[in-house]
């Protein structure tokens, strides 16, 4: 075990050592192949997440860990409208070694990412946060300026994304906050033309002696938990 500030090795390290110009090649082009596929697959998770389980409750009467409760029940549907020939896994709450300061720190942890299945240390992460209203997007903006444009997050993808889970007020509303809060400029997705999903294009503080990529594109998902 590494000392106390120390950064030692983990078994992900071992297997998929990035040094190697190979990996660092596949960590840059992976977004660009299969991030329409990963994001097309929260869409789906989320119609059935609304049709089984948020049009059955009364959302406005849960009051305990909303964000984590609804990322949990996210991810596992998700899992149901996957054919398990990705070339990529989902999961629920996944730490970012890479960008842990010590040993004995707690990593980063995602709330819901896809891991590649070469290389289990290529992550497409997205971090979700509760919008209990259209215009309360601070702690949303925060994870993108202090994690995503600084690499502690998605240090070896060009792409990550933010779940908006809207409680309350209008999508095009949260979307004109946190653009003017980043700030930032948000665009229509061609992809998904008919979602409340526009992305954001960065460049990110790069770490010294790092290869991370510099150019960062956000996707931002607005999913309106109450009608």
């Amino acid at each position: 075990m590494g000392k106390k500030g120390s950064r030692g090795t983990t078994i992900a390290e071992l297997r998929w050592p990035m040094e190697k110009q190979e990996y660092l090649d596949l960590a840059r082009e992976w977004p660009l192949d299969l991030t329409r596929i990963a994001l097309e697959l929260i869409w789906q998770g989320y119609e059935i997440l609304q049709a089984n389980v948020l049009s059955q409750i009364d959302v406005k009467q849960a009051d305990k860990q909303i964000e984590k409760s609804l990322s949990s029940l996210l991810e596992r549907r998700i899992r149901d409208v996957m054919t398990g020939d990705e070339t990529f896994v989902v999961q629920h709450e996944v730490p970012e070694f890479e960008t842990s300061v010590s040993d004995k720190a707690q990593p980063p942890t995602y709330d819901i990412a896809f891991i590649l299945r070469a290389n289990e240390r290529i992550i497409l992460p997205l971090e979700a946060k509760v919008l209990h209203s259209d215009g309360q997007v601070g702690e949303y903006v925060k994870e993108i300026n202090n994690n995503f444009l600084t690499c502690r997050y998605a240090p070896f993808s060009s792409e990550g994304g933010m779940l908006g889970y809207l409680l309350k007020g209008l999508s095009n509303r949260a979307f004109n906050n946190i653009a003017k809060k980043t700030p930032c400029t948000l665009s229509d997705n061609p992809d998904f033309p008919k979602r409340h999903h526009k992305t954001s294009d960065h460049q990110r503080s790069i770490p010294e002696n790092k290869l991370y990529p510099l150019n960062f594109r956000c996707h931002h998902l607005i999913l309106k938990i109450i009608k």
